[in-house]
């Protein structure tokens, strides 16, 4: 039986293309948002969900912190995806004859160079591979698409140009989410533990219950706060630190956390991609 893995987008879409590197045998599910690929792992209709949650130019993907804690869903692993933009239009057309180029906001701001040597309008729409869906139905030989190569092949058109993107490392990280936990053994090299936690509302909070990290040789990765409730003083952080909650130097610093912060729950304990050995991440 063919397994599923949802992801939030438009077929062709960046998150598409990381499910089928990572996940190559598998269906992918396009949901229209975040909400409805967690929820299909929850109802059953995939078996894991690929959900971005930074990316090396633009920062952290908004929504995913405040939706993961009360998703009912675990980390299970992690995968990063290059983001290689591609200029993508009709059959016949050509660099000279195109006058606007479609996608998201924060693609066409990933390709200046590109649009301001082809003395291109951008135009915003939706989401990348969306843009390329459009672009093919209008089949108009001035208009192109930023999107990747994956929505070429799926949407019938030409790769003008590839890898316009103005930054080589433009990478995309995202946590492959499941409805149970799937924790390797305390003995396992190279794992990575996502959790989040709350401080209490006293001064240096945050600053004594981090020490217990620094102190203890345990590398944090990743972290990142928002506000919870509507409450300016309630301020939850999502980490990401290497390391089981098992092993001697990331207990000892959970426990000393906890002493400082009102909840600790971990999200996930999984193995390491290779692609952060490969950029240092473990020694």
């Amino acid at each position: 039986m063919t397994r599923t893995i949802a992801f939030q987008g438009r077929p062709g879409a960046y998150s598409d293309l990381a499910c089928r590197t990572a996940y190559p045998s598998w269906r992918t599910l396009p949901c229209d948002t975040f909400e409805a690929a967690m929820a299909a792992v929850r109802d059953g209709s995939a078996e894991l969900a690929m959900l971005p949650c930074e990316n090396s130019l633009a920062g952290r993907v908004p929504d995913i912190h405040h939706l993961l804690p009360d998703s009912g869903l675990f980390v299970i692993g992690e995968a990063f995806q290059r983001v290689e933009h591609c200029l993508l239009a009709p059959r016949g057309a050509t660099l000279a004859g195109l006058r606007r180029a479609h996608s998201h906001a924060v693609a066409l701001g990933q390709v200046r160079n590109i649009l301001r040597e082809l003395n291109l309008q951008a135009v915003i729409e939706a989401d990348t591979a969306g843009a390329a869906e459009q672009v093919a139905g209008w089949n108009n030989p001035e208009d192109c698409a930023v999107a990747s190569s994956l929505a070429a092949e799926l949407f019938g058109l030409d790769i003008l140009r590839a890898n316009v993107e103005d930054a080589a490392h433009n990478t995309t990280r995202f946590y492959v989410m499941a409805a149970a936990a799937r924790t390797p053994p305390p003995e396992t090299a190279d794992l990575m533990t996502t959790f989040v936690f709350r401080v209490r509302n006293v001064p240096a909070a945050l600053y004594k219950a981090l020490g217990g990290f620094a102190t203890n040789g345990v590398n944090m990765t990743k972290l990142e706060s928002y506000m919870v409730g509507g409450h300016f003083t309630a301020t939850q952080f999502l980490c990401d630190v290497e390391g089981h909650p098992e092993q001697p130097a990331l207990r000892r610093a959970l426990e000393e956390l906890s002493f400082f912060s009102r909840e600790t729950r971990i999200l996930g304990v999984y193995p390491m991609a290779a692609f952060r050995r490969e950029q240092g991440g473990a020694d």
